[in-house]
């Protein structure tokens, strides 16, 4: 979690030191807001702050308005929009409108309800964040907004206008097997897009920290590599070694997962001889059709570099908009 949001978890520690701590989350957003509906600043009761709800132009405010939150216990709903003559100047472009949430710890937030949603984030389990504004109800769930998770999108329920969801997923994994000129590329892509990236290949030589720095390397047979990290929905899990005793053994692992997205490098004839050994291995025709080979979209990628980019586009494509 350490190169992803921690906010949440800043939120508990503050809190359970003795310190008080306040969330703020965006919860809507009219114009062109500098952050998205659900992202969240965490406030110390000594005024430290973990995170952002509007790239600095009204955090000041905000965490006045936290530290009163944390004297009275109570929450509050607050409102920034700023004209057009200075929207640049303050960062809400455009005349930009934003409405933030600020809920104590110990108050209108629970601690327990907090460090269930902490415990659930630890646990890569994808959370939804329930507040019914006007009754102050806080509840966790896990079922009823797969939509919403699928598209990380926080917002007000479209039933009812006074209760906001916020989305609590899992970052997103990428699992690359094999350590290969496409992989150099596709590794600090999908960083960039939010993905904490793994390379698997028991070629030392290949998968080494002068070609994949600050990439977590994973030396062993790619099956037990994936059996060790877990298949979980916001994984993506990608082939490249070309060599079916390499990919085949993960690519069985990933159908038997819940990975969201499966793609192998490969001509059209190299997958038709893939499909045929996971037929013969007992597999399905609906579980090989999770499978995309040739991989990535076809935008006529030639360079490793194209290629990763339409990899990257195709797992985009899959994870916002399902199979």
């Amino acid at each position: 979690m350490d190169r992803f949001d921690n906010i949440p978890e800043q939120a508990l520690a503050w809190h359970r030191s003795g310190d008080g701590a306040a969330l703020a989350t965006v919860i809507q957003t009219w114009g062109s807001a500098p952050r998205r509906v659900g992202s969240q600043l965490a406030i110390s009761g000594k005024g430290e702050i973990a995170g952002s709800v509007s790239g600095g132009c009204v955090e000041g405010a905000v965490i006045v308005e936290a530290l009163e939150a944390l004297e009275d216990g109570t929450p509050r709903e607050l409102e920034f929009g700023v004209s057009d003559d200075d929207a640049f100047a303050v960062g809400l472009a455009c005349g930009g409108t934003i409405r933030v949430l600020v809920e104590p710890v110990g108050g209108a937030l629970s601690d327990a309800l907090l460090a269930e949603l902490v415990a659930a984030r630890a646990r890569r389990t994808a959370i939804c964040y329930v507040a019914d504004l006007d009754s102050g109800a806080r509840r966790l769930v896990v079922d009823g907004h797969e939509d919403r998770l699928r598209m990380d999108r926080s917002g007000f329920d479209d039933t009812a206008p006074r209760v906001f969801i916020g989305v609590h997923n899992p970052p997103l994994r990428l699992i690359v097997v094999g350590a290969v000129h496409i992989a150099q590329a596709l590794v600090p892509m999908a960083r960039l897009a939010g993905y904490d990236p793994v390379v698997i290949d028991p070629r030392e030589s290949f998968a080494s920290a002068a070609r994949f720095p600050e990439t977590t390397l994973m030396h062993d047979w790619p099956d037990e590599a994936v059996q060790a990290l877990g298949l979980d929905a916001r994984t993506a899990l990608v082939l490249l070694t070309h060599d079916p005793k390499l990919d085949d053994p993960a690519i069985e692992e990933g159908l038997r997962g819940e990975c969201f997205y499966i793609g192998a490098l490969g001509s059209t004839r190299t997958h038709a001889k893939r499909v045929a050994r996971l037929q013969d291995a007992g597999f399905t025709e609906s579980q090989i059709g999770r499978i995309h080979g040739p991989i990535g979209l076809d935008i006529g990628a030639a360079s490793p570099a194209e290629i990763a980019v339409a990899t990257l586009a195709q797992m985009t494509r899959v994870l916002r908009r399902g199979e």
